[in-house]
């Protein structure tokens, strides 16, 4: 190396880039070696909850990428119908064709106050989401905020873990959303997703938005 480069350290970069390059290479030899030995498909079991912000969201993302695909899809939602979302709004309006949604909730249930009006809810909603699942021609099926009503027993745990043990036909999709999942039906999930809390903005006064939360 001459004294020039030494001083400025002109070679440095260019051996860090190197380095850089040999790095991911061999890293990428690895990937592509594990990638190779993914050959499966089968229709997923995915479970979205915890306390933080999202589980709805990211499962509405996988609803518009069966969209953008051309797959058939369904949404049915548990809880939330009472609510107006730019979700539902934009599939009815827009994509009915490729995605059939169904709001079956009637609200939270410190809203309806009513035990019996919220299972007589839920239960429809199950026998909505059953009929959908069973048919094949839906790829992928959300279940919004189904947790919640198996959380408060409005729904028979082992009836639904049945039902998607023994029923779901093999290549669909199937999401389950809300707070406090079952440990059953994490046991039997393929993918389980836990959205952690860590800052938000109801707890500075902040309401929900249209945009963000709905």
């Amino acid at each position: 190396m001459s004294d020039e480069l030494a001083e400025t350290g002109a070679e440095a970069p260019r051996n860090d880039d190197a380095r850089h390059a040999d790095k991911m290479a061999k890293k990428k030899a690895a990937r592509d070696k594990i990638m190779a030995t993914k050959t499966d498909e089968k229709g997923l079991i995915i479970v979205h909850t915890g306390k933080g912000k999202g589980k709805s969201s990211s499962a509405f993302g996988m609803i518009f990428r069966h969209i953008a695909h051309g797959k058939p899809s369904a949404v049915v939602q548990f809880i939330k119908g009472a609510m107006w979302t730019g979700e539902r709004d934009l599939i009815e309006k827009h994509f009915s064709d490729l995605c059939q949604f169904h709001t079956m909730g009637e609200g939270f249930t410190w809203e309806t106050q009513d035990r019996a009006r919220d299972v007589a809810a839920a239960s429809a909603a199950w026998e909505k989401a059953k009929e959908l699942i069973r048919d094949e021609r839906n790829s992928m099926v959300l279940l919004d905020e189904i947790n919640i009503a198996l959380r408060y027993d409005y729904l028979d745990i082992n009836e639904v873990l049945e039902f998607l043990k023994n029923e779901k036909p093999y290549m669909t999709h199937v999401v389950l959303t809300g707070r406090n999942a079952k440990e059953e039906l994490i046991e039997i999930a393929d993918l389980v997703t836990e959205m952690e809390l860590i800052k938000h903005p109801f707890r500075s006064g902040i309401k929900g938005q249209p945009g963000v939360e709905f």
